[in-house]
């Protein structure tokens, strides 16, 4: 009996756990398609749309400019480090022009704009909830998914291609930098490499993954400040959930889009 008893309570456990989470994808799937569904439907906030594409792409610009630009540069030096013990030193122009565009680019930006993006819109819309702001929307016959959530989401669709370009452009320059400057390449010879192996498959995919890495940033955003309660402390929860959904969300998409997307 104790050996059964012992067996179903962990089976209530697992079940209470896998549960939870299925319920909570729902809500999550139910909370995205209400904001999809507004997108499409009057009345739209230019405006708030605005606003928000300078918030997040802009205002994000150097923080993901900086850390492409520094990462480059680390690679370039690590590949020629690991190249130069099987005389393949040669091979640093083009292993770095694909390392950046096809991964460090979008996922290193995807990143950066999620620790920088997700967090504070999840403690400007968990604020909202808990000091009753979004109830005066509703009062006003404003819905909140289309001045608060939707334009938040749409810009950061928008604005992530463009800051991934600006990421994978500077990554390349930091490794042209560092190759030039420290590891003896000719200059010319290099940039005629990466233009030789950079190709548009390559650009496309990470303009892709862009594309669905800020969706699932804004969307993780917004969703759990939407939800927070419970004061200051349920804010910080929705911060720090926020953050952390969308790091998860964007290192497994970034997976599925490259093995099962673009791995043939």
């Amino acid at each position: 009996m104790n050996a059964a008893a012992t067996l179903a309570h962990a089976l209530i456990a697992i079940g209470a756990v896998v549960t939870g989470l299925l319920a909570s994808i729902g809500r999550l799937l139910r909370f995205a398609g209400t904001t999809l569904s507004r997108l499409v439907s009057p009345p739209w906030y230019p405006g708030q749309l605005v606003q928000q594409m300078l918030v997040i792409g802009w205002f994000s610009l150097p923080v993901v400019g900086l850390t492409a630009l520094f990462t480059g540069s680390a690679l370039a030096q690590q590949i020629f480090i690991g190249g130069s013990r099987f005389n393949a030193a040669s091979t640093v122009p083009a292993v770095t022009v694909i390392g950046v565009v096809r991964e460090l680019g979008p996922v290193l930006g995807g990143l950066m704009v999620a620790g920088r993006v997700a967090s504070a819109m999840a403690a400007e819309l968990g604020t909202m909830r808990v000091t009753e702001q979004m109830d005066a929307l509703v009062t006003l016959r404003t819905d909140p998914f289309r001045y608060l959530v939707g334009p938040r989401i749409l810009a950061s669709v928008l604005m992530m291609p463009l800051l991934v370009l600006v990421s994978n452009a500077l990554g390349v320059m930091g490794g042209w930098l560092l190759a030039t400057t420290r590891l003896g390449f000719n200059s010319a010879q290099y940039l005629a490499t990466t233009a030789r192996f950079l190709e548009t498959d390559d650009v496309v995919s990470s303009l892709v993954k862009a594309a669905v890495f800020g969706f699932f940033i804004a969307l993780m955003g917004c969703y759990h400040g939407y939800h927070s309660g419970g004061g200051a402390a349920g804010v910080g929860r929705a911060t720090t959930n926020a953050v952390v959904s969308s790091f998860i969300l964007i290192l497994l998409s970034n997976l599925i889009i490259t093995v099962i997307v673009f791995g043939s």
